[in-house]
């Protein structure tokens, strides 16, 4: 396997302790958004996983989401799922609750714990591509490889009235260093 960039083999690391057969991959082609994923891996942008992070209004809690590369997050949902209303993370705020920079988040290896949900509309695909800690580094998962590792709710988060959030990643943490 070729050498990995820190931020990868960390997202590679939690993989292999999972006991999952996933292996990240770092591409020459920028994969920082859905679309650049998709064209790069040669997949439908429905099958990229785009994280994304939120922060509770009231709280400050970090809200993460995996959704579907063709679909938007629908604020209101978002909202009644979290409990409290949401604004969009701030890029520091997205580094610090994951490690990663935006357009390279994971929906695995975080640095922080988050409050986690998966777009139901991921579970329609047997083969999901995801952002593997850097914006070239990708993943190949299983929808059940994808719950397992975030442990996240799937819910439903599509709809009309919607927000973008940052790019960001999930609660499974880094093993220790």
């Amino acid at each position: 396997m070729a050498v990995l960039s820190p931020s990868a083999r960390r997202v590679q690391d939690v993989i292999v302790s999972a006991g999952l057969e996933c292996r990240v991959v770092e591409l020459p082609a920028s994969t920082r958004t859905a679309q650049e994923a998709a064209e790069a891996i040669g997949c439908a942008v429905s099958q990229i996983v785009k994280s994304l992070v939120f922060r509770g209004k009231q709280s400050g809690k970090a809200i993460f989401v995996a959704a579907s590369g063709s679909n938007r997050v629908n604020e209101k949902r978002l909202k009644e799922y979290a409990g409290e209303g949401i604004e969009k993370a701030s890029p520091e705020f997205v580094r610090e609750m994951t490690g990663f920079a935006i357009g390279g988040v994971a929906p695995i290896a975080h640095l922080q714990a988050m409050e986690s949900y998966i777009d139901q509309d991921l579970l329609r695909y047997s083969e999901l591509w995801a952002a593997a800690g850097t914006p070239n580094a990708v993943f190949r998962l299983t929808p059940a490889d994808l719950t397992q590792l975030s442990s996240g709710r799937v819910v439903s988060i599509t709809g009309s009235a919607c927000f973008r959030g940052v790019r960001a990643s999930s609660p499974l943490q880094s093993p220790a260093r």
